[in-house]
């Protein structure tokens, strides 16, 4: 390891335990109760009326919509844990083995995808930009540790840790 690489400083971790990160955290809260007050009200109403093609695939869809939020929110909490004391990061890491922050995309291509409700289809795409930085985000304060003191003397470190500022708050 050489010297430059002890004195890295690993922005992602003083991120998770800072004011972005209580914004973070209340837009993703924030977006599971959007989410459950639509479904529960305007989103059941628009269901019914759906075309049969629509209608499957909205029922599929808000499924992966719920389950994207419960995992999304899962993390958040224990991240708010650790930040708090409340857990240890060793703790927070078994916890967190069991949370999926990938895998759940959207076919906008498939049938009846255009049919669905321009409401929830927003609901979808706010889930999955907020999944991605919250995924993004999880990668650089959890990856193992000797890559974090580590960096290659031809790798930019500035300029990476830019890059993560602005894929975790930048919004796309």
């Amino acid at each position: 390891m050489s010297e430059r690489g002890l004195n890295t400083v690993s922005f992602a971790g003083h991120v998770a335990t800072s004011s972005q990160f209580k914004n973070l955290y209340a837009e993703g809260m924030g977006l599971v109760e959007e989410t459950a007050s639509y479904l529960d009200g305007p989103g059941r109403q628009a269901a019914k009326v759906l075309p049969r093609m629509a209608s499957v695939l909205y029922a599929a869809e808000s499924m992966r919509l719920t389950t994207r939020l419960m995992q999304m929110a899962s993390w958040l909490l224990l991240q708010r844990a650790v930040n708090n004391g409340e857990m240890t990061r060793d703790q927070v890491l078994s916890e967190k083995s069991k949370v999926r922050l990938d895998g759940f995309n959207v076919d906008r291509s498939a049938p009846g995808w255009n049919d669905l409700p321009e409401a929830f289809r927003d609901l979808v795409e706010r889930s999955l930009r907020l999944q991605n930085r919250i995924a993004v985000l999880d990668r650089e304060v959890y990856r193992p540790q000797e890559s974090q003191a580590f960096v290659p003397d031809n790798q930019n470190s500035v300029q990476a840790q830019l890059h993560l500022l602005h894929t975790v708050f930048g919004g796309n």
